[in-house]
């Protein structure tokens, strides 16, 4: 089990009606065994198990979830291609990976294919019910055990189209890599002052950014900045969870 709780979905609103869920892995005992762990929790809905990608596929055409759990490291088509397929013919299902390799290149073609969460299999089953619910709310969810491959991307000078094949990582509400990492600077404590030191660059630039970013999330106050960057997976919190506004 992760030493590090993912501590995911404070901020997801209640749903009346369970998550429609897919399970994709080509090994039959963790496959099952995935299967009866989401079969226990009340918020998800189970509707259907896949062996490899390209049966996922196939098989999302047909019962139509809302998320769909990937393994990555399949035969056929691997996790990151069926996900990449479902982004282009399903772009309402999201994707987390749920992988045992937390490897910079899996993390980054994972969430370049399209993959709104990842996780790795050492979570908890309530990281996972987290995770569901709050990739299914519009949420982006990722374990804090592969955040430092996303921040590592992010502070990469074409960090922007660091893909190949030119797209971009994903970033919530459109924010640019730079806004991205003035956020998590932000989350992590630092003054304007000290984000200004941080990425070489003035004060009023570092605020121009800010400027940018809280328009752009609806954001009016660095508490609210805080909760943003926590449930959109751009930092992991020090403490119980994400902090709570007022």
């Amino acid at each position: 089990m992760s030493s590090e709780s993912f501590e995911r979905g404070a901020g997801v609103p209640d749903r009346a009606e369970p998550v429609r869920v897919l399970l994709a892995d080509d090994q039959r005992l963790v496959r099952e065994s995935l299967a009866t762990l989401l079969g226990l929790l009340g918020k998800i809905d189970l509707v259907a198990t896949a062996s490899n990608g390209e049966e996922a596929v196939d098989l999302v055409a047909e019962h139509r979830p809302e998320v769909v759990l990937m393994d990555l490291r399949m035969p056929r088509v691997d996790g990151i291609e069926a996900t990449r397929r479902l982004r282009e013919r399903h772009p309402d299902v999201r994707v987390i990976a749920l992988t045992t390799y937390a490897d910079d290149d899996s993390v980054l073609g994972a969430l370049r294919a399209g993959a709104r969460g990842y996780l790795t299999k050492d979570a908890s089953a309530s990281d996972i019910e987290s995770a569901i619910l709050s990739v299914a709310a519009g949420d982006a969810a990722l374990d804090p055990a592969v955040q430092h491959a996303v921040v590592a991307a992010l502070a990469e000078p074409d960090a922007g189209s660091v893909a190949s094949g030119g797209d971009a990582c994903s970033l919530p509400d459109d924010l640019t890599p730079r806004e991205a990492e003035v956020l998590m600077l932000i989350a992590q404590g630092l003054t304007n002052a000290e984000i200004a030191e941080r990425l070489v660059v003035s004060p009023t630039t570092v605020k121009s950014h800010i400027n940018h970013l809280f328009a752009k999330a609806g954001i009016r106050d660095r508490a609210q900045a805080i909760n943003y960057a926590y449930r959109n997976g751009l930092a992991s919190p020090p403490g119980s969870g994400p902090l709570r506004e007022g």
